[in-house]
């Protein structure tokens, strides 16, 4: 059995990486895997000419955000550690829920785990759910929405 478990560093994330660990543990699991998928909104912002002080904060934020990218997975993997679980981390840019589901097929991975958001009414409408669309997309794995 094949794992994929999905982390942002949030609450939620961090419960469905608890979970995950029961599972691993309690069965033969040949693979963890944890995947972070982030979108470069950067690309979608209109192209402007910085000046250099300009271009030196950009690329300074930029790598502020990868360092906590990569310890976002650091410390998922140490908690899998931690638990005696062996596990590697994924790191992607794309669309979240398109990503993850394309990874889990491509890779063969039996199960998904995904944190819910707990979005309420509106929000959920508006900005959708990673978590509801990764269950939606997954055709050939089990997703597990841990809340």
């Amino acid at each position: 059995m094949k794992i994929l478990v999905c982390t942002d560093g949030s609450e939620y994330s961090r419960k469905a990486l608890e979970q995950a660990s029961l599972i691993a543990d309690a069965n033969i699991v040949d693979e963890v895997a944890i995947i972070h998928v982030y979108e470069n909104r950067q690309s979608e912002s209109p192209l402007f000419i910085a000046s250099d002080k300009q271009a030196e904060l950009i690329r300074m934020v930029a790598e502020e955000v990868q360092e906590e990218r990569q310890k976002i997975l650091a410390e998922a993997l140490q908690f899998f550690k931690n638990k005696n679980v062996k596990s590697r981390t994924i790191l992607k840019e794309g669309h979240p829920s398109h990503t993850i589901v394309r990874v889990a097929e491509d890779e063969g991975f039996n199960m998904i785990f995904v944190g819910s958001r707990g979005l309420s009414g509106l929000e959920k409408v508006i900005l959708g759910s990673v978590s509801n669309a990764v269950a939606q997309e997954a055709k050939n794995c089990s997703v597990v929405i841990v809340k």
